[in-house]
């Protein structure tokens, strides 16, 4: 299969899509078929999700093929780490070809392995220059996609980000882009003081994450501010 013979798929992709996003429960069916089409297009793909960013700035899997898919999104979401959230963080595709070997992630990827996960491809979906998610397809073997997976879920992230921003209006596109600049600077603040409690307390990173997370729930308060303590070099002997 070569990249010309995508022309049809997507033609069918979009005639899928097309139409469905006049309201937010059509757009929700609409999204739940483009994890659908992802899974398809992609000829080694076992599983495939979207994930979103909410008004809040906060990333949410809006669908998924499979409970498995959920699972490993959400797991992203607590570690703050993982190919999904790179996607958007750097606006580029990530690419894991073996999750035994991947040292980009490693909280994640060791989790990923667990499950039977192989290899990940994920690609962000971007609106006239604003990140509104990213669209991902999993495998159970490694080293399943190459660079012609890529240009397919590439073409399909492109036709698909220019269906779901064309549904928001202007004002919904510019508060999102707000709140995601405030959530990736939490996550930052969060990342760094997760490396500054290895240093200062010799501990590993799962460790450093147990730590402040256990603070958060005794305190109440959202991590970010524990967080914040830390980085601050706040006087407190559990920091």
């Amino acid at each position: 299969m070569n990249a010309e013979l995508s022309a049809p798929e997507l033609t069918t992709v979009l005639t899928r899509l097309h139409g469905m996003l006049l309201e937010s429960a059509a757009a929700t069916a609409a999204v739940a078929q483009l994890a659908e089409v992802a899974r398809d297009l992609i000829p080694m793909a076992t599983g495939a999700g979207v994930t979103l960013v909410d008004q809040h700035g906060q990333p949410r899997s809006t669908a998924a093929t499979d409970p498995a898919v959920e699972a490993l999104d959400r797991l992203q979401y607590e570690l703050g780490e993982g190919p999904c959230l790179a996607a958007w963080d750097t606006v580029s595709l990530q690419r894991v070809d073996d999750t035994t070997t991947e040292t980009r992630w490693p909280m994640w990827a060791k989790a990923a392995v667990a499950t039977g996960l192989g290899s990940v491809l994920s690609t962000p979906l971007v609106f006239q220059g604003r990140e509104v998610g990213a669209v991902k397809v999993y495998a159970g073997e490694p080293h399943a996609f190459t660079e012609h997976e890529e240009h397919l879920l590439g073409l399909l992230a492109g036709a698909a980000a220019t269906l779901l921003g064309a549904a928001q209006d202007r004002g919904a596109l510019d508060r999102l882009s707000t709140s995601l600049e405030s959530t990736l600077a939490d996550r930052q603040t969060i990342q760094l003081a997760v490396g500054m409690l290895m240093e200062r307390h010799q501990l590993t990173r799962a460790e450093a994450h147990a730590r402040l997370q256990a603070e958060t729930h005794r305190r109440g308060i959202p991590a970010v501010f524990i967080a914040a303590r830390v980085v601050g070099h706040a006087d407190d002997p559990r920091l």
